[in-house]
């Protein structure tokens, strides 16, 4: 069972963290704090499909109830099967703008005759071949996030929420400020406009939707909004902004960091 997919399609709100140092010991260590999932960030951080399977395995020791949630680096066939192959159940893939490509991934990500996944028998996620029900709980734990981060995205929410296998949308703020011309800057108001707009559809449509934000008032604003699950910051922003406020502290300078825009 994927308790992540099961609480998102149910309605709890979970809560999480990006990791961006690609480290299996700071993973291993944030998985202490309480965090519902743990993003695996393949697309921005040089992790590759080794390095996240380790990182996985680092999260999983300490507490199997926490879901590392796999941000792969695009839209490819290959790396989306070496995920699933190494053990993943839940995948979020960037950059997903209209219906072909969303049926692209959901063809990469299912095995026959749901999708076109490549099969084999020998690997982690059939525990090297002694899981005969690998195949079912391949396709019923699958938790599979599209990341929506253009206008031309949001616009298409309605339509790509109607193929089967697609279980939630994850709204990319810092990469649509950046469609929209207000690069770096998601709080504009066009862009939350935007991000409402999103987050309405997938309230209608029934479909969990996700978000990142920089810090605790912008994600229980996002909360409040309808965001199924929702990351704070990244364990990269919060050893910077700890490391910051006890130097000033011992230089006598006060200092806060709230996080703003930077996770």
């Amino acid at each position: 069972m994927n308790i992540f997919k099961q609480a998102i399609t149910s309605g709890s709100v979970q809560l999480g963290t990006w990791m961006m140092t690609g480290s299996d010991t700071v993973a291993e260590a944030m998985a202490t704090v309480g965090f519902d999932f743990l993003v695996l960030d393949q697309e921005h951080v040089a992790v590759d499909t080794l390095d996240a399977i380790r990182i996985d395995r680092a999260i999983r020791s300490v507490n199997p109830r926490i879901t590392p949630l796999y941000r792969l680096a695009g839209n490819e066939t290959v790396l989306i099967k070496r995920a699933l192959d190494g053990g993943a159940m839940s995948l979020m893939i960037p950059f997903i703008n209209t219906v072909e490509e969303a049926q692209k991934t959901i063809e990469s990500a299912y095995y026959p005759p749901y999708g076109k996944r490549g099969f084999a028998a020998m690997h982690r996620a059939s525990i090297w071949g002694s899981n005969p029900d690998f195949v079912a709980q391949g396709r019923d734990d699958l938790c599979l996030i599209l990341q929506m981060e253009t206008p031309e995205a949001i616009g298409n929410i309605a339509e790509i929420a109607k193929l089967e296998g697609v279980t939630g949308f994850f709204i990319g703020p810092g990469d649509l400020s950046a469609a929209m011309g207000y690069p770096g800057n998601p709080s504009h108001p066009e862009v939350q406009a935007m991000i409402k707009k999103g987050v309405d559809a997938c309230v209608r449509l029934g479909k969990p939707c996700g978000i990142v934000g920089g810090n605790p008032e912008l994600a229980n604003k996002y909360q409040s909004m309808g965001f199924r699950f929702v990351a704070l910051a990244s364990d990269m922003s919060f050893l910077l902004a700890r490391a910051k406020e006890q130097l000033a502290a011992i230089r006598g300078i006060s200092l806060t960091i709230s996080g703003g825009e930077v996770y």
